[in-house]
């Protein structure tokens, strides 16, 4: 008798952590270009409200971060964080969201466009990286974007040339100040060509129907001046997208709007 009934109680306890696990919420944070790593707070406060929510959260260094800026191509991005989406369902957990940063935005749009069916929904938050406005060589921000359009044909050269495996010093500029990058021909435009899904206006119509996207920008965000009409009024039709801008700048962002961030998730992940 005591046997069954301690039988009992397993498969009790067994049949609640599974429907725990399909119930709880997994999300993989993405962080922006030269972010990530302990230097990075940007996204701590989120990362900390997600969790009193019983949100279960990975957070990965990516290949953009500090430290590995920029490791590799486009693709091996995708794939490090198709790794981080499926260890959540190993997990168990049935709702993923991708929630990115700046850099992290694109490489969401990304994944949700080259993986239909893996995550459910998608926060962009300060969305950042603009090949398209790079490419016109506009004075988008104290610094003309040129340096990243110069470098873009130059990598083409390069490819042409038969170069184009080579690591060399490339052009990349982040919120105005222009940075350097050592990077081969290929892998860079695979990050800077304005026709490339890194660029959120090529991704945006082909992020699936069925995944909504929620936009989140600051009133003293560059970006800002673009709209809704740059990427959001792209993206497929979805009764659950939002659009919000809120008081803040590209990296304050984040934890700014924080609880509106959560609580969007949570009804957007809500069948």
């Amino acid at each position: 008798m005591k046997l069954a009934s301690a039988v009992l109680i397993c498969a009790m306890t067994l049949a609640t952590s599974v429907v725990l696990a399909q119930e709880k919420i997994g999300i993989v944070l993405l962080h922006g270009k030269q972010g990530g790593g302990p230097r990075d707070s940007s996204l701590d406060s989120l990362h900390q409200k997600m969790q009193a929510s019983g949100m279960v959260v990975i957070k990965p260094e990516l290949p953009w971060s500090f430290s590995r800026f920029i490791d590799g191509n486009w693709n091996a991005a995708m794939s490090e964080i198709h790794a981080h989406v499926q260890k959540l369902k190993e997990m168990g957990i049935k709702k993923i969201a991708l929630v990115g940063h700046s850099l992290g935005s694109p490489a969401a749009m990304s994944y949700a466009a080259r993986y239909p069916g893996e995550v459910h929904a998608l926060g962009l938050l300060a969305p950042g990286h603009v090949p398209y406005y790079y490419s016109l060589c506009i004075p988008y921000s104290p610094i003309k974007q040129c340096g990243v359009k110069d470098g873009v044909e130059q990598a083409r050269k390069e490819i042409e040339a038969g170069n184009g495996d080579k690591k060399q010093a490339q052009v990349d500029i982040n919120q105005g100040r222009r940075n350097v990058v050592w990077m081969t021909a290929r892998d860079y435009l695979s990050y800077f060509d304005p026709a490339s899904d890194a660029e959120m206006a090529i991704t945006a119509p082909n992020i699936p129907a069925n995944v909504p996207v929620l936009w989140v920008i600051g009133d003293k965000d560059y970006l800002i001046r673009e709209g809704r009409t740059y990427v959001f009024d792209k993206l497929p039709a979805n009764s659950k997208s939002q659009y919000l801008e809120v008081f803040g700048n590209h990296l304050s962002t984040p934890a700014v709007a924080s609880d509106q961030i959560v609580q969007w998730l949570k009804a957007a992940l809500t069948d």
